[in-house]
């Protein structure tokens, strides 16, 4: 697992599965916190992101620290590969946010969020990014089997 101790509006997190070519991002550049799936084959940087999804909005993060008088939180992101390196999950403070699934295409996050229309020639699902508590539950158990 590989994580990063940072505070909301500045993180980068790349983290390489064993199963080349396949590459996550976390990335937050100021306004929202984003996880990528990449294809490090790819020699154009814009062709070697499969899919993106957001993870959180940076001002609603501030606004539900200040709701619960918290002060601006160290957050931690971590991102763990499944023992195949087909998967990889995004912990955000110890919570799965986000799941992607480089075998069956596809990516599952709390935000369902973005969603796009189906276009001649994808190869990865886009019209949902719907949460799936299965496929985490799955991803764990494979992991401590």
């Amino acid at each position: 697992m590989q994580s990063l101790s940072f505070i909301p509006g500045r993180a980068f997190l790349s983290c390489n599965s064993t199963a080349v070519p396949w590459t996550v991002v976390f990335e937050d550049e100021g306004v929202a916190g984003y996880f990528y799936a990449c294809d490090r084959s790819q020699e154009v940087h814009e062709h070697s992101i499969l899919d993106a999804m957001l993870i959180y909005n940076v001002a609603a993060l501030a606004n539900s620290d200040a709701e619960h008088n918290r002060p601006e939180p160290q957050r931690i992101a971590s991102v763990e590969w499944s023992r195949d390196g087909l998967q990889a999950v995004l912990y955000l403070d110890g919570t799965a946010q986000a799941l992607y699934d480089f075998q069956a295409r596809c990516g599952y996050c709390r935000m369902d969020f973005p969603n796009f229309r189906e276009e001649p020639g994808d190869r990865w699902r886009k019209t949902t990014h719907a949460w799936s508590e299965a496929a985490l539950q799955r991803f764990e158990s494979a992991l401590y089997a």
